[in-house]
């Protein structure tokens, strides 16, 4: 039996007339945040509502990765109609520039895959990143970048499953 793969997910802004959402850049729950200080601007998220629906049909195990961490179960998966969902809690690297020009995340992902395929979907990355999982990751992994300016398209939703699909093949027999 093929272990699922791991999706990682960092959600890019969609298409503009999908639903946006404000949310304070101090965390909090939905309820506390009815009168945001005026001093703070809340950082705007587009959210395509579909997209949750997309991503339940692949066949991985979801997690967030991203700086929202367990907020993004609170503020996001809601929008999406996502489940509460795994997230890696990034501690004290969040935002850690690396000597290397690895991403801050790619050592954590790779640890938090522990050895399973991994599919990391995130506007940030580089080839220094694919690099890193190339090398120090025991299974296949798919770095998907995504245009922060446009986020996830039915191409991404294809290129995922796609790779999720390939892992059924070893790749000796193609």
């Amino acid at each position: 039996m093929l272990n699922r793969s791991h999706c990682l997910l960092e959600l890019a802004r969609t298409q503009p007339g999908h639903t946006t959402l404000r949310m304070p850049q101090d965390g909090g729950a939905p309820e506390e945040h009815r009168a945001l200080s005026s001093r703070r601007r809340p950082l705007r998220v587009w959210l395509n509502p579909e997209h949750g629906r997309y991503l339940l049909r692949l066949d991985y195990d979801l997690c967030w990765a991203t700086t929202w961490m367990a907020d993004a179960n609170r503020w996001i998966a809601p929008v999406l109609g996502l489940p509460e969902l795994p997230f890696e809690d990034f501690g004290d690297a969040l935002l850690e520039d690396r000597p290397d020009g690895v991403h801050w995340k790619t050592a954590l992902l790779v640890d938090h895959a522990n050895g399973r395929p991994l599919a990391w979907v995130d506007d940030e990355q580089s080839d220094l990143d694919q690099a890193y999982v190339t090398t120090h990751h025991r299974a296949r992994g798919l770095l998907h970048h995504v245009n922060p300016r446009i986020g996830l398209r039915e191409d991404d939703f294809r290129a995922l499953a796609d790779f999720a699909r390939s892992l059924g093949t070893s790749p000796a027999t193609g």
